[in-house]
C-alpha cells in the first residue's frame, strides 16, 4: 500500500538554534506526549544531541492491553532537524521528519512531515487510515501549540543563567509536568525524594533520597546547598479518602513538618551557600468558604480545617524567609489535567453522560490549566520581585454549574444531573464542605501585576486543549 504523507507547520517565537536545542534536551519528548492519551515512556536510551535516541512507548489504545511502539530518532543536524523512524509497532511504515527553518533573528518555522502506511493493504487503509489522520491532526495541533508556548516562556529569560533546582513532589500531578518543562528549558533538576525509588529511565534529572521528615538527617543542608532554588510541592493528597482524624493529621504533617524541615535546613547554611529562592506550594484553601467575595492575595484567611493547615504550612517556611531567602507561597487552585487531580476523577462519569452539578452549583470554582500552572511556577522562579503569596489560578473563576456544563459540552455529553449537598456530605464527610461545596472566587493579582500572560484564560479553551478537542 502506498504511504500517506501529511505536513504541519507553525511559526515559533524563537530562533532555529533555540528550537533545535529544546528538542535535543532531556524532557522535550515527555513534554510532547498528549495528556488525553494513555501513553507513557517505558524505555529511553541515548541522547539526540549525540546522534541518536531510542524510545519505547507504552500505549493503551481503547483497550486494557498495552501496545509497545519502539522508535529511533537519528540524523540530528544542528540546527536544521532530525528524523525518527519506527523500529517496531503498529505501522507498516513510519517516518517523521522534524525541520527547524530560520525565519529571521528571533523566529523559526517548525515543520513536521509524517509519512506512514498501515498494515493490511487496502483493507487496513479502508479500516484505519481516516482514524489515524484524525489522531495525528489532534496530536500535532497540540504539540505545535505547546512547543510555541514553551519556547516563548523560555525565550523571555534567555539572557538569564540556567538554574540548579531541587524539587520535592516531582512525581505528583504538578511536579511531573514541571520537571520536563524545566529540563527542556536547560535547567538542571534534582528530584528530592522522601522515599527511595529507582528512576524508570534516564530523564536528565538527578534522583536523591533524603527523609526530610527525620530531624536527625544530617545531609539535607548539604543537598540544599547545591541548589539555586528549591520548589517544594510534596504533600498528602487531600482528595484520597475521607478526612478521618488520622487522614487529617497526615495532611497537616506532610505539609507543615516537611516545609519547616526544609526551611530550617536552608537557614542553617552560610549566607553564601543558601538557595536564592524557596518556592513552597500552598493552596487557595487558605481563604476558606467566602461566597461571592473576590479574593486577591491580600485577602484574609478563612476558618476551618484546611485554612488552618494552609496558614501553618506557610508559617513553616518562615526560617528561610528570615534568613533572607526569597520565599514564595504558590497558592494553587484546582489544576486541570486529564492525567490526574479533579479533572481526571470527573472524566469517566462525564464521558458516560453522568456529569453532575454539585450542591447548589453557585459556589465559585478557581481553576488553572496544568500548562499555565507550570508556566506560573516558572514565572515565580525567574521574577525576582515576587515573594510572599501568589495565587496560581486563571483570571476568571467559574461557578460549579458553569464548569459542569462546559465540561459536558466539550466532551459532547449531557450533564444534567445534580448531587445535593446532603448526599455529598454523606459520601465525603468533612471534605465535602471544605473542598466540593466551598466557594472561593480567587484572583491572580500578583501574576497579572508582574506581567504573566495566560495561554488559557477561558475554561472552555483550556479543556479543549487538554482533552485534544480544539
Amino acid at each position: 500500500m502506498a504511504p500517506v504523507t501529511r505536513l504541519w507547520e507553525t511559526v515559533i517565537p524563537a530562533p532555529a538554534e533555540a528550537l533545535a536545542e529544546w528538542h535535543s534536551r532531556p524532557g522535550a519528548l515527555q513534554r510532547l506526549l498528549p495528556p488525553w492519551e494513555r501513553i507513557s515512556i517505558s524505555k529511553l536510551e541515548g541522547r539526540l544531541s549525540e546522534g541518536s535516541q531510542r524510545v519505547v512507548f507504552r500505549w493503551y489504545c481503547g483497550s486494557l492491553i498495552p501496545l509497545e511502539w519502539e522508535a529511533e530518532a537519528r540524523d540530528y543536524q544542528f540546527p536544521t532537524g532530525f528524523v525518527d523512524v519506527q523500529r517496531r509497532g503498529p505501522f507498516a511504515y513510519w517516518r517523521h521528519t522534524h525541520r527547524f527553518v530560520p525565519q529571521g533573528a528571533d523566529r523559526s518555522l517548525l515543520r513536521d512531515e509524517v509519512t506512514f502506511a498501515l498494515p493490511g493493504g487496502a483493507l487496513g487503509r479502508w479500516l484505519g487510515q481516516a482514524a489515524v489522520l484524525r489522531r495525528l491532526e489532534r496530536l500535532f495541533r497540540y504539540r505545535h501549540a505547546l512547543t510555541a508556548a514553551d519556547m516563548r516562556r523560555h525565550q523571555t529569560y534567555r539572557h538569564r543563567p540556567r538554574l540548579r533546582i531541587i524539587i520535592t513532589g516531582s512525581r505528583g500531578l504538578i511536579g511531573s509536568a514541571l520537571v520536563p518543562f524545566l529540563t527542556s528549558g536547560g535547567h538542571q533538576v534534582m528530584r528530592l525524594l522522601s522515599r527511595p525509588a529507582a528512576p524508570p529511565y534516564d530523564d536528565g534529572t538527578i534522583w536523591r533520597f533524603c527523609n526530610w521528615m527525620d530531624t536527625a538527617t544530617s545531609d539535607l543542608p548539604d543537598l540544599l546547598a547545591q541548589a539555586d532554588a528549591i520548589i517544594h510541592l510534596a504533600g498528602e493528597n487531600i482528595a484520597a479518602g475521607r478526612w478521618t482524624p488520622a487522614k487529617k493529621q497526615q495532611i497537616r504533617d506532610s505539609r507543615v513538618l516537611s516545609t519547616r524541615r526544609l526551611a530550617e535546613a536552608v537557614a542553617t547554611l552560610p549566607a553564601g551557600q543558601r538557595p536564592r529562592a524557596f518556592l513552597c506550594a500552598s493552596a487557595i484553601g487558605y481563604y476558606g468558604n467566602r461566597g461571592d467575595e473576590e479574593l486577591p492575595e491580600l485577602a484574609t484567611a478563612g476558618t476551618g480545617f484546611f485554612p488552618e493547615v494552609c496558614q501553618e504550612w506557610e508559617a513553616a517556611a518562615r526560617p528561610a524567609a528570615e534568613a533572607g531567602v526569597r520565599t514564595v507561597f504558590l497558592r494553587f487552585g484546582a489544576v486541570l489535567s486529564p492525567r490526574g487531580g479533579a479533572l481526571a476523577k470527573l472524566l469517566p462519569a462525564f464521558r458516560f453522560g453522568l456529569g453532575a452539578v454539585l450542591g447548589s452549583g453557585r459556589q465559585w470554582f478557581a481553576w488553572i490549566s496544568s500548562e499555565d500552572a507550570v508556566a506560573a511556577i516558572h514565572h515565580c522562579l525567574m521574577e525576582e520581585s515576587l515573594h510572599g503569596p501568589v495565587n496560581i489560578v486563571a483570571p476568571e473563576s467559574v461557578t460549579n454549574y458553569t464548569f459542569t456544563k462546559t465540561l459536558g459540552r466539550v466532551l459532547g455529553r449531557p450533564a444534567w444531573w445534580w448531587l445535593p449537598a446532603p448526599v455529598l456530605r454523606l459520601l465525603f464527610g468533612e471534605m465535602a464542605n471544605e473542598a466540593l461545596l466551598a466557594s472561593t472566587r480567587v484572583k491572580p493579582q500578583r501574576l497579572l501585576e508582574t506581567g504573566f500572560s495566560f495561554d488559557f484564560p477561558q475554561l472552555e479553551n483550556a479543556l479543549r486543549f487538554l482533552l485534544g478537542r480544539a
